[in-house]
């Protein structure tokens, strides 16, 4: 059995990994902004197979004392997942930058807060799934959300870095595009579930070899053009 740590596990694809890893009798450590009800109850189904550790990317002593308060075991999977949409509105005549400010900081500078706190928990064979989007590629010919799109641009290009630094320690560093899905973020017109993206995520996290680390995937496992 594996122990994973999932951002964002209060919702969506986050809450949809937990309850697949936690049904397939993995230990998990959840890094919720905030606990919902859905994530407390699935805490109180699981046996103790899953704690909640509140966890603000943003916040460097949210991320550190998550850390703390979630032992000090050894880490198999940590999905980087948390997320927000950043503005929606019109930005060629005015942006608002404290959403841009926090587009980044939850979703550029928090995988790589999280990835600090635990990386002592990482070791050889640790895998680090980071929930990108295929807006972040260049080659996705798509205009508008220009925070969220930048945001993610700038998450693989970090990740792509990290995966050179961390090879030689034997840590796998995986980016991927979840699909267009049906959460809060995706709405209810989205290509495919939560239990789909999921469940795809989890397969990769499971095989996603040394070989191939800093690569960009889509869900399914295929390639994704950057």
């Amino acid at each position: 059995m594996a122990t994973v740590a999932i951002t964002g596990a209060a919702r969506g694809i986050g809450l949809e990994l937990a309850a697949q890893h936690v049904a397939a009798g993995d230990t998990v450590i959840a890094l919720p902004r905030k606990a919902s009800a859905a994530l407390e109850a699935l805490a109180a189904s699981s046996g103790g197979k899953l704690t909640i550790h509140p966890c603000d990317v943003a916040s460097d002593a949210s991320v550190r004392a998550a850390a703390a308060s979630s032992g000090d075991g050894a880490i198999d999977v940590l999905y980087n997942v948390a997320g927000v949409t950043g503005p929606m509105a019109n930005e060629l005549e005015g942006a608002d930058w404290d959403a841009w400010n926090e587009a980044f900081a939850i979703m550029v500078q928090g995988p790589l807060r999280v990835l600090q706190a635990f990386l002592p928990r990482l070791g050889e064979g640790s895998r680090v799934i980071n929930v990108t989007s295929q807006l972040g590629a260049s080659s996705w010919a798509m205009g508008g959300m220009y925070a969220y799109a930048s945001a993610k641009a700038a998450l693989n290009r970090l990740m792509a870095s990290v995966a050179i630094d961390l090879k030689g320690k034997g840590i796998v560093i995986g980016l991927v595009h979840p699909g267009w899905v049906q959460t809060d973020m995706g709405g209810p017109h989205a290509q495919i579930t939560p239990t789909e993206s999921a469940a795809g995520l989890r397969k990769l996290g499971a095989e996603w070899t040394l070989a191939d680390t800093g690569a960009f995937r889509k869900w399914n496992g295929e390639p994704h053009e950057w």
